[in-house]
């Protein structure tokens, strides 16, 4: 028994796993500031409306956690050390806050639309955020 407590496997997940954890703490602290910089740089209240039961902006605001944690998970990936897993997560953390507040001023009838309980706004502007997230977590990972 005690020889399986040294097999270099078991080692290995001993020593990695608390990293894995960490790493994964630290993208998971970056994605609840990402959301939380949203909802406070909205144009509309989302988290007000959706405890008020608007659908639209619980289908929207589902879409920015999925947007901001694409690319999250893929420079969780391609990192390698917790300073690196913090760079690139704040790095990207920023430009999908940015497109996403350039969508919002573009689109600027969608965040009406959605306040005003629209899925079909909502649902167009998740697929907007879900596409730009795509694009730049395989930026993130290439």
């Amino acid at each position: 028994m005690i020889h399986a407590l040294r097999s270099p496997d078991l080692q290995a997940w001993a020593t990695g796993f608390p990293v894995t954890l960490l790493h994964a703490l630290v993208t998971l602290l970056i994605l609840a500031a990402g959301a939380t910089i949203y909802a406070l740089i909205t144009p509309h209240k989302e988290v007000a409306l959706i405890r008020a039961g608007n659908t639209a902006a619980a289908v929207s605001f589902g879409g920015v956690l999925v947007g901001l944690a694409l690319p999250l998970a893929a420079s969780l990936a391609a990192s390698v050390s917790l300073p690196e897993v913090a760079l690139w997560g704040a790095a990207t953390l920023f430009v999908q806050l940015a497109v996403f507040r350039l969508a919002d001023l573009a689109l600027h009838d969608l965040p009406l639309r959605i306040a005003n309980g629209d899925t079909a706004a909502a649902t167009l502007l998740v697929g907007a955020r879900i596409a730009v997230s795509v694009v730049l977590a395989a930026a993130v990972a290439a």
